[in-house]
């Protein structure tokens, strides 16, 4: 009859630590981090068990384990707890219905403003020339700690543009171009580079510098490589692997939807 006895709180406190679980695992999903994760809460699932079957060594083994992991939790998880302070305390996060597009309301009311075609387009077009390039895409996290380090700009996003900018002899084509809904907002930006060791050695600067800025906010960074002419996408300090550029359109506007 206890376990029948629920107030509403309770249902509250089991619907907020669900909550918490699940975006806790959209930080991590599709990092190595994630594997981690998952072992934790195995771990802390047998305790509990342990726990309800009077299995007292085990359990006190466990209970160690556990007391002592909140601390190797802030090691392990620096990256992902950073992007979850970020999200909690972004001025943006209310903006533009952007709180009511994570339960997916009239989710085709908020499709990207971003022109994705142009960036794909200019991407391919600059690999063919093997033109690099190195694009930021600010989603809810605010880029003004970065932004000020370039040229503020507020120009329409369209192919040209981008290809003309990242053009070998313009003098804005070094460092990264920051891009907000679809409007260019900053150029020659430096960004903070990744120490990565797993990164591997033929990727330069560029493409380090867009793990850097992935892995402390939620942006998304293309970059094209000057010596390969090849594309590559990151988000959340890693590199998502595709096919084609249609794929690579795909992959962008469901990221930013």
């Amino acid at each position: 009859m206890d376990i029948i006895d629920l107030r509403i709180l309770d249902i509250l406190d089991i619907v907020f630590v669900a909550l918490l679980l699940y975006y806790v695992y959209k930080l991590v999903r599709g990092t190595v981090a994630v594997n981690i994760f998952i072992g934790i809460v195995v771990i802390y699932l047998v305790w509990l068990l342990t726990k309800l079957l009077q299995m007292e060594l085990l359990s006190s083994v466990l209970g160690e384990f556990i007391g002592v992991g909140v601390f190797a939790l802030i090691v392990v998880f620096q990256q992902e707890i950073r992007k979850f302070l970020l999200m909690i305390g972004s001025t943006n996060f209310t903006q533009r219905g952007r709180f009511f597009r994570n339960f997916r309301i009239n989710r085709e009311d908020f499709e990207t403003k971003t022109n994705v075609e142009a960036i794909v387009g200019a991407c391919e077009s600059m690999g063919n020339s093997y033109t690099g390039a190195l694009m930021v895409i600010q989603k809810s996290n605010k880029l003004d700690f970065v932004k000020n380090t370039g040229d503020k700009m507020w120009i329409e996003l369209n192919q040209p543009i981008i290809e003309s900018i990242f053009f070998k002899n313009s003098p804005l084509h070094d460092g990264a171009m920051i891009i907000e809904d679809n409007k260019i907002t900053a150029t020659r930006v430096i960004l903070p580079v990744s120490n990565d060791r797993t990164i591997p050695l033929r990727f330069g600067l560029r493409h380090r510098a867009a793990v850097g800025i992935t892995e402390k906010t939620d942006a998304l960074a293309v970059v094209v490589s000057e010596e390969t002419g090849q594309t590559s996408y990151i988000k959340d300090g890693q590199f998502v692997m595709f096919e084609t550029m249609e794929e690579l359109k795909e992959k962008l506007k469901e990221d930013l939807n």
